[in-house]
């Protein structure tokens, strides 16, 4: 029996809110997290809200149901992580959605990142170990972690980092 789990599926460009009422009529749990943004006209102000990552909805299904999903207009395919579906914590999307409760108007950035800048990393098997930048690409960073007494080099998503 397998368990339900929170699933990233990309979609069209502008296509989230779409994709989302499409999952709720197909009866998936889905969650495709609004920003409250004020935006002004030439003639008046509204508060309007605008999907928080762009051409992404978070779907919560069994490995059996990722088909279903795949099949609905306006979703172009998963996420994936080293080669499998990316998965996410139920308490990261239960965080996503308190923040979006209490603030307005929140900027999703990219964490910047400077060679022998000290950095911790927040996820995947490595996640609290104390590392320092080698080499900074567009989505990865090369890091420097001595533990057990060695040198060990990996190559870690910026995503999975913060500074120290």
């Amino acid at each position: 029996m397998s368990a339900r789990k929170w699933l990233v599926v990309y979609t069209k460009p502008r296509w989230e809110k779409k994709v989302a009422k499409l999952l709720g009529e197909k009866g998936v749990e889905h969650f495709c997290p609004l920003n409250k943004v004020s935006r002004k006209w030439s003639d008046r102000k509204k508060i309007v809200e605008e999907p928080l990552f762009k051409s992404y909805v978070f779907v919560k299904i069994e490995e059996t149901d990722r088909t279903k999903v795949r099949m609905v207009n306006g979703v172009l395919n998963f996420v994936f992580w080293l080669g499998k579906p990316a998965i996410v914590k139920e308490n990261e999307i239960e965080n996503i959605k308190r923040f979006l409760g209490e603030h307005e108007n929140v900027q999703v950035k990219s964490l910047d990142v400077a060679v022998y800048q000290r950095v911790i990393i927040t996820s995947g098997i490595f996640m609290d170990q104390e590392g320092e930048v080698l080499q900074v690409n567009s989505k990865t960073v090369k890091l420097l972690i001595k533990s057990l007494g060695c040198e060990l080099v990996a190559v870690i998503d910026k995503k999975s980092l913060e500074k120290k």
